[in-house]
């Protein structure tokens, strides 16, 4: 079985191909936007199933098929809404919702490998999904409101160095030095946080890529992190997010 992954996150490339590898698949290929996938297709013999994120760098990936006619089957990957997800089952598009599940992983495989052995082929409506998966593209938070006194400010995602937990509290700490309370916990920043700019280090930070001076190698495997202007406590990577931290600002 020839399979490709086109997904734009490397972390969850990655974990998806490992996944793979556990069920004695090796994808021959690992795409990351629209473009580079559009001009593989011209220059291979395409897959019998590709693993395909909705939102790419540079792109929705349905964009692809506006520039070339591809012939695989696909299983969708996608952290979008349950109505979405209903449109895909209408058309016949099997999908992994993120983070995926290798039980899910596994189901769809053995899916795959029964339509191809009944030798059907699956069709899907891609204008029909186009219009649907459109106006429905995850939007991260631009901005934080935070009460200061009887005034609310606004803050820029822009002008974030960190998030923080302490006392059971989180709190934002801004390039200007300031800290202010959010009613957010971290585990729902997860949500809200453009997973390219923002990464949990740890139980209690949240980093800003853009906001990192210098990596330093830490006790215990770990890793030491100094941001632009925050000087308040030691941020540091715990080890069992090293792996993916390193993969996460290359």
């Amino acid at each position: 079985m020839k399979v490709i992954i086109i997904e734009d996150e490397k972390p969850a490339a990655r974990r998806l191909g490992r996944m793979l590898n556990e069920l004695s698949i090796e994808p021959i290929a690992t795409l990351h936007s629209v473009e580079e996938s559009v001009n593989w297709f011209h220059n291979n013999e395409h897959p019998d199933l590709l693993f395909l994120d909705i939102q790419l760098s540079d792109g929705l990936s349905f964009e692809i098929f506006d520039e070339i006619e591809v012939d695989s089957a696909i299983i969708f990957t996608t952290a979008y809404d349950e109505y979405a997800l209903k449109a895909f089952k209408l058309n016949s598009v099997d999908y992994l919702l993120k983070p995926i599940d290798a039980d899910e992983l596994e189901v769809a495989i053995d899916k795959f490998k029964k339509i191809q052995f009944a030798e059907t082929t699956k069709v899907f409506d891609l204008q029909q999904l186009k219009n649907i998966m459109r106006p429905t593209q995850h939007s991260f938070k631009k901005r934080f409101t935070v009460k200061i006194g009887q005034h609310l400010k606004m803050i820029s995602i822009e002008n974030i160095e960190c998030f923080y937990s302490e006392n059971k509290a989180t709190n934002i700490y801004t390039t200007e030095n300031r800290n202010y309370l959010i009613d957010n916990t971290l585990d729902e920043l997860e949500q809200l946080l453009d997973p390219e700019v923002f990464y949990r280090v740890s139980r209690k930070y949240y980093v800003n890529i853009n906001a990192i001076k210098d990596i330093v190698s830490y006790t215990n495997s770990r890793l030491k992190l100094i941001l632009n202007s925050y000087k308040e406590d030691e941020i540091i990577v715990s080890r069992e997010r090293v792996k993916d931290f390193k993969a996460w600002i290359d």
